[in-house]
C-alpha cells in the first residue's frame, strides 16, 4: 500500500464504494481519486473482478459426480460414522 493520504482515504472508500453505500461527498472523493491513481484504480478493479466471481460461484450448484468424487478424496467423517 502506499503512502499517500489520498490513497489511504480511496482505501478507506473502497468497499462502501463497491457496495454502493457511500455518501454522495464520499462517492465524489472515491471516484475523483480512482480516475487519477492508476494504483487504486487497480484494485478497485480487483475486487469488482473478486466480487462478481464470489457471486458466480455461489450461485453455481456443483456436479453430482464432481461433488461425490470430493466426498470420497474426503473419506469418512467423525459424525458419518
Amino acid at each position: 500500500m502506499t503512502e499517500d493520504p489520498d490513497c489511504e482515504k480511496c482505501e478507506e472508500l473502497l468497499q462502501g464504494y463497491l457496495d454502493r453505500d457511500l455518501a454522495a461527498e464520499e462517492v465524489l472523493i472515491a471516484e475523483g481519486h480512482l480516475e487519477d491513481c492508476d494504483y487504486c484504480r487497480r484494485r478497485y478493479r480487483f475486487e469488482a473482478q473478486l466480487r462478481r466471481y464470489i457471486r458466480i460461484s455461489a450461485s453455481e450448484r456443483m456436479p453430482a459426480g464432481l461433488l461425490a468424487k470430493l466426498a470420497q478424496l474426503r473419506g469418512p467423517t467423525a459424525d458419518g460414522l
